[in-house]
């Protein structure tokens, strides 16, 4: 999932509240109006509202009543969960990590849809790739009991498990892996991936016998379009896919796509060097992240899963 929240404002559509809106956004808006009067202590009433991207799942906006600004996404009726954890997510990161993330406000339903309200954040900075790095690694060295998390949430569009587990190896085997295997059963991708059944799944425990992880908070969709900047280069996170993890996967899913430097990595080594062998863990790590694209997405993916999975069972 992505999100834009910066002033770009000519590559946006500007809409103003007028005679010209629907009934039906109308009624949205004021909605939202009372949600977010009722959730501040404060009166707000959106006299302007502006779209922005909300990536392939939701339709976002920012809404203003002159002064003060939020952003919403909007998403449909069977998504209350996915912005429910996610509010869960980001006030569980805002009162525990170091890291700036956008301060939840409220989510709920409208008509056949809902949403979830945030702070708008300005991102039209430079992200400060060293502060970065070392937020990051401060925020992994929150942890928990146990792998996982309270709450099953998404990653991306699809179900992630975070069933609480006292062993990271049976987690990411059975929360992760397992779901996403039946997944691309179903999508008829089980035959090209038995290897990952049958070979890697089984000998995974030859990939940690030099790392024993502890639960650590972790964002858990760390790709380049999830971290931004404020004005001034303070690094934001969103859109998270929350649990408590193994930490190399966060850093692992940052060199997936690509968006991170080489100051980020630096200061986040400086701060908490990586074990032994978490080159070829990164790419156990991110065949999650392939293998989920690949449900998503369809045929473009396979390759790469393929890819991925033979180069692991190489280092085994």
């Amino acid at each position: 999932m992505i999100l834009y929240m910066t002033d770009t404002h000519d590559a946006l559509s500007k809409c103003l509240i007028d005679a010209q809106t629907s009934p039906f956004y109308m009624t949205l808006w004021q909605h939202l109006s009372e949600q977010i009067s009722l959730h501040t202590h404060q009166s707000f009433k959106i006299n302007a509202y502006t779209s922005v991207g909300g990536g392939s799942i939701n339709e976002a906006y920012r809404v203003s009543n002159g002064h003060t600004h939020y952003f919403i996404k909007r998403g449909h009726i069977n998504q209350l969960n996915m912005f429910k954890n996610e509010a869960l997510a980001l006030e569980e990161m805002q009162q525990l990590a170091t890291i700036r993330v956008p301060r939840p406000i409220c989510f709920g339903e409208h008509t056949q849809h809902t949403y979830i309200v945030m702070e708008y954040l300005n991102l039209s900075g430079h992200i400060d790739s060293i502060a970065l790095g070392q937020q990051l690694a401060t925020m992994h060295k929150i942890s928990a009991k146990q792998f996982g998390w309270r709450q099953d949430n998404t990653i991306g569009s699809t179900p992630q498990q975070n069933q609480l587990t006292p062993l990271w190896l049976d987690f990411w085997r059975e929360q992760r892996m397992a779901p996403q295997l039946v997944l691309a059963k179903k999508n008829g991708y089980g035959h090209a991936l038995n290897t990952i059944t049958d070979k890697l799944l089984p000998n995974m425990q030859c990939l940690f016998e030099n790392h024993n992880p502890t639960p650590s908070m972790l964002h858990g969709d760390l790709w380049g379009g999830n971290a931004a900047a404020l004005a001034d280069g303070t690094p934001v996170i969103f859109d998270p896919a929350f649990y408590y993890g193994d930490r190399e996967t966060d850093i692992a899913m940052t060199r997936l796509f690509g968006g991170f430097d080489s100051h980020f990595y630096a200061a986040y080594h400086e701060a908490w060097p990586l074990n032994d062998g978490f080159k070829v863990r990164q790419d156990f790590y991110n065949l999650y992240h392939v293998l989920n694209h690949l449900n998503l997405f369809g045929d473009g993916y396979l390759k790469q899963t393929i890819h991925l999975t033979e180069r692991v069972l190489a280092n085994i």
